[in-house]
């Protein structure tokens, strides 16, 4: 107890609050920004810790990655742009509240959602960091292939009415992630010559394409509706307490999958919330209201993703696995401080891991109250002419695009994959799948690859497998569900039109 109380005057100490909340306002800044992503943020702010003291250093750190995952939904919002591929599926039912008026509802719930989940995170984080732990290092290859699996199986959740369409969509993103060199063998795959195209097609650099392109060129093209021009009637308001009570459960829910998906190593925030989005879908009595602004479809993917954060620092400071590129950063600055990760870390540096408690806990109060205080700066860009935020976003975009990798290529790919959008939105074919198959696609193939050359090629270690065989069981039924449920939505319709 003594530690504990001294850790928290150490996390609590102005300096160290300080730091949380720069950390947190510039994760915000870089988090809603396409392209200029937490991850990047994290870079630029390891230097700066090298001269500061242990706690308010991983407090800077922490509050970067957690403002970062919570930043990705302002824009994906307000824009129908995620600044991160965690805030993905928020666009779904996000960016259609805002063209319904409701953008100030929209951003508050989500800010709530997130908050509610990585508090959540923190404190499974807190009482079962060891157990928790030791069930995800239970995850191989075989396991993580089979769960990915899975998440993919939630395309046929998401391809509106034609499940074929959006397999075709879905396949399309996995293609895309095959260009490049292989990463295991170094083998140029589906580079036609091109030497530029050897550095394969970047994620960011694509979901920039596939969501902003397509509203750049609406917005300039003359073709939108006039009510379109400017969005009607922006209010700064936030959702009431009743309206979050009822959704108490959805949350509670969408938190606990996030958290034990960030728990998994290599799995991340954009599985979780799109594991979460499929999960609401299913469960709601109003399935149909999902991608046409349906506030459970906001804050699913919020809690989901943000619980990720508890949920990935859960095996970085029990075993030292880092789950994504974020959190080997957050890594890396451990270290340099001298805290290794481990076993051992809660006997050698009790009060620092008691310190990244409290500074979580401050990020969160950080991130509650720049966003809440932010809504009503936020829902003004609603009021500039379309045409003109199109010009701005165009300019964010390029930026964006070129800062990924520093290269020009990154800047016609992005061009060529969102004119590709544009005329899949024109066919009323579902991109959202595209953004499902490149994030899983790399995991799919890399974890798959692995577990066959564990076991000399044998696919024994799939079907010997409990945990493996339970997603690939559910992947299958999801799948025969929505086939199904198609086929019994087409009988109707055509049993309406012979009557």
């Amino acid at each position: 107890m003594d530690m504990f109380l001294h850790a928290a005057m150490l996390a609590l100490d102005p300096w160290a609050i300080g730091a949380v909340g720069l950390g947190t306002l510039v994760g915000l800044i870089f988090g809603s920004i396409p392209g200029l992503t937490f991850t990047v943020a994290l870079a630029l702010a390891l230097p700066i810790t090298f001269s500061m003291d242990s706690v308010p250093a991983i407090g800077l750190l922490l509050g970067t990655y957690i403002g970062g995952m919570t930043g990705g939904s302002v824009s994906a919002i307000l824009l129908g742009i995620p600044g991160t591929p965690s805030a993905a599926a928020t666009v779904l039912d996000g960016y259609p509240m805002t063209k319904k008026g409701e953008a100030s509802i929209a951003l508050g719930t989500a800010v709530i959602a997130s908050v509610f989940g990585g508090m959540f995170s923190l404190i499974v984080m807190i009482v079962s960091v060891n157990l928790v732990s030791k069930l995800a290092i239970g995850f191989g290859p075989a396991e993580i292939f089979a769960l990915v699996v899975f998440g993919l199986s939630t395309i046929c959740g998401l391809c509106g009415g034609s499940m074929l369409k959006g397999l075709i969509s879905g396949v399309l993103g996995l293609m895309i992630m095959t260009v490049g060199l292989d990463q295991m063998e170094g083998v140029p795959r589906m580079t036609f010559g091109s030497v530029n195209l050897l550095q394969g097609v970047n994620l960011l650099v694509a979901m920039i394409g596939l969501f902003a392109v397509p509203f750049i060129i609406e917005a300039c093209s003359g073709h939108m509706e006039t009510k379109h021009k400017r969005m009607v009637r922006v209010r700064a308001e936030l959702p009431s307490i009743r309206l979050l009570l009822g959704r108490f459960w959805l949350m509670l829910r969408c938190s606990v999958l996030g958290t034990g998906i960030g728990a998994i190593p290599g799995t991340g925030g954009a599985i979780a919330s799109f594991l979460a989005y499929d999960h609401a879908r299913r469960t709601s009595k109003t399935k149909d209201r999902f991608g046409k602004g349906e506030l459970d479809g906001v804050i699913a993917p919020e809690a989901a993703n943000n619980a990720v954060t508890g949920g990935t620092l859960i095996p970085l400071l029990s075993l030292g696995i880092p789950g994504d590129p974020a959190t080997a950063i957050v890594l890396a600055g451990l270290m340099i401080h001298g805290i290794t990760p481990g076993p051992a870390l809660f006997m050698n540096h009790a009060t620092e891991v008691y310190g990244m408690y409290v500074a979580v806990a401050v990020a969160y109060v950080w991130v509650l109250g720049l966003q809440l205080l932010g809504i009503r700066l936020f829902v003004h860009v609603l009021k500039i002419p379309r045409d003109l935020l199109a010009i701005g976003v165009l300019v964010l975009c390029v930026i964006g695009a070129w800062s990924v990798r520093n290269s020009v290529f990154d800047i016609y790919a992005m061009a060529a994959i969102g004119g590709l959008a544009y005329l899949f939105i024109a066919l009323e074919v579902p991109i959202t799948p595209i953004i499902l198959g490149m994030v899983l696609g790399p995991t799919i193939e890399n974890e798959f690859r692995t577990a066959m050359m564990l076991s000399g090629g044998s696919w024994d270690i799939i079907f010997t497998s409990p945990l493996a065989m339970i997603f690939l069981g559910l992947a299958a039924l999801i799948i025969v569900l929505q086939a199904i449920s198609e086929l019994r939505v087409r009988r109707s319709n055509q049993q309406k039109v012979n009557a």
